[in-house]
């Protein structure tokens, strides 16, 4: 069963350029992983520092492998200090069948 969320959070007031390019690096990669059917990065029209990151994974296996990925540590550690939030805060999605 396909595994879906979404993840949120507010860039820091002055990081928006830093914060927009770490996300546009990372979803390059977060693309390329076994698994990954979409990684799509959008901000809220209303307030662009905030950000709504829409993940797709094939299953569980691939959303915990992609949570183990080399590159996840590292691009959590560069984007904690810029975002006002303690961590993304995540919402996972059931399909409405």
């Amino acid at each position: 069963m396909k595994k879906t969320l979404l993840a949120e959070f507010t860039a820091r007031e002055g990081a928006e350029d830093e914060v927009a390019h770490l996300l546009r690096e990372y979803a390059q990669t977060v693309r390329k992983e076994v698994g990954n059917l979409s990684f799509e990065v959008y901000t809220k029209a209303s307030s662009p520092r905030a950000y709504l990151i829409f993940e797709t994974y094939q299953d569980e296996a691939a959303f915990h492998r992609h949570l183990t990925a080399q590159c996840a540590d590292p691009f959590n550690t560069a984007l904690a200090p810029l975002i006002e939030e303690v961590a993304s805060r995540l919402t996972f999605l059931d399909p409405e069948s």
